[in-house]
């Protein structure tokens, strides 16, 4: 009896989740978790095209500096991250930029700075279907580095603090109680979110380049500061400024002629 391979189905077609063909996004894709980032990204492009909005995966295409790239976003979570990341794959994309949300661990960072993370710890239940509970998800180093870079230069212009740290990737928002902050602390991990494991995972599994650039919502370690009824500007600003320095990466990794 036969028995279905989604893996091979999927290869070089129109993808199930996101509704994108080969042809529809370019080598770099830039991953919020927001469709409504997506929007944000596209208004650092040129000449931007929406091409497919179907449940959480939004997607669209331009050019920045005279590059295809391509913004899509993952919904919340690693389990979409993994499809979003598993269909672009499908149809080309090559290099994966996670520009999301982040709160932080250490009392220094502030709302608003970015974090590039190197690596992180795995805590979701994705990942853990795809390798052993020792394998490590890390960023790509040489992607990292550029990300690292083209912040530390725009903060210089724009203001922003700028962080490099593990991460966390945590699969329950609301289990990130004040014992399980303590016990990440004692790992030294600055800050958490719920997607970069299985990206930077399934990245490496791939062949492919992942890295994250992370606006700061707020601060566990500065709850006066921390309002989340009202609109947070200070995050709204870093998203924008790490949409900048991701494309700005982009460039420098793509003239960089030692980069895979």
């Amino acid at each position: 009896m036969a028995i279905l391979d989604k893996n091979a189905r999927t290869l070089h077609a129109r993808q199930y989740h996101l509704h994108v063909s080969p042809g529809d996004v370019g080598k770099y894709v830039l991953l919020p978790g927001d469709p409504a980032r997506v929007l944000m990204i596209a208004e650092h492009l040129e000449d931007p095209r929406e091409i497919a909005f179907h449940r959480e995966y939004r997607t669209v295409t331009g050019n920045f500096r005279g590059i295809n790239v391509s913004g899509t976003s993952t919904g919340i979570g690693c389990p979409s991250a993994a499809i979003a990341v598993e269909e672009l794959a499908n149809v080309g994309a090559t290099h994966f930029i996670r520009v999301g949300s982040s709160a932080a661990y250490v009392p220094e960072i502030a709302q608003g700075d970015l974090i590039v993370n190197t690596a992180t710890m795995r805590l979701d239940g994705t990942s853990a279907a795809y390798v052993d509970p020792r394998f490590p998800a890390v960023a790509d180093h040489f992607l990292a580095r550029h990300l690292i870079d083209a912040a530390r230069d725009l903060a210089a212009e724009r203001g922003f603090g700028v962080h490099v740290g593990v991460n966390a990737s945590s699969d329950a928002f609301y289990a990130e109680t004040p014992k399980f902050i303590e016990e990440l602390q004692k790992h030294r991990i600055s800050n958490v979110e719920m997607e970069s494991s299985a990206i930077f995972t399934i990245a490496h599994l791939r062949g492919l380049c992942a890295a994250m650039v992370c606006a700061v919502s707020y601060n566990y370690m500065q709850p006066d500061d921390v309002d989340l009824e009202k609109e947070n500007h200070a995050l709204v600003a870093g998203w924008d400024n790490a949409i900048a320095v991701a494309l700005e990466a982009i460039a420098r990794y793509e003239a960089d002629e030692n980069m895979p």
